[in-house]
């Protein structure tokens, strides 16, 4: 039997739209090992088409993998936390700004109310981030939300030190691990790659 057979995942995408894929890929290996997910989109996550792909078809790819509808309004996540339908929320992407609002307590996304809601019942949150901005002004709460309690991070690293020296992205690639760690109370090392 997997680590995730029955596991309840909340899986939420913010709009860094050129990691989507890589969120994908882990996506699709949690819901084939078994988990439980329910997909959360952002209101930019949710609505933009990118060169990276139209917003229809990438909401249609999510709960084809989920077998869920997506969450895509603040009154849809409200109920997280009062109806307990979470084991571990992810954010991947977890955007700078995600990174910000959540810093602050500022509530105004289906994602930032996913978290709210979630971590109520003192369950891990597990944040992917992707922010150009991680070194610079993104670095303050990234470290704010790294000394509050259950927030728990998938390691990150520069990548594109030359061309975007501030900018930091998760290792997708670690989601599941991560994920195993935190329902322990754990942050897996080493945090930075």
């Amino acid at each position: 039997m997997s680590d995730f057979e029955g596991l309840k995942i909340g899986y939420a995408f913010c709009g860094s739209f050129c990691t989507f894929r890589k969120s994908i890929e882990e996506l699709k290996k949690l819901a084939e090992n078994g988990a439980k997910i329910t997909p959360i989109m952002s209101f930019v996550a949710f609505d933009t088409n990118t060169r990276f792909g139209k917003a229809e078809d990438i909401r249609k790819e999510i709960e084809d993998i989920c077998g869920n509808k997506i969450i895509n309004s603040i009154e849809g996540a409200e109920p997280i936390g009062p109806k307990n339908m979470f084991d571990v929320l992810v954010v991947s992407p977890c955007t700078g700004n995600t990174i910000a609002k959540l810093a602050a307590g500022i509530i105004d996304t289906p994602v930032t109310m996913a978290v709210k809601s979630h971590i109520r019942n003192m369950k891990p949150v597990v944040l992917a981030i992707a922010t150009n901005d991680a070194l610079a002004g993104a670095a303050k709460n990234i470290g704010m939300l790294h000394n509050y309690r259950n927030f728990f991070f998938v390691p990150y690293g520069q990548d594109d030190y030359m061309g975007k020296p501030n900018s930091l992205v998760s290792d997708f690639t670690k989601i599941p691990e991560t994920i195993l760690r935190a329902l322990g109370g754990k942050q897996i090392q080493p945090i930075l790659l």
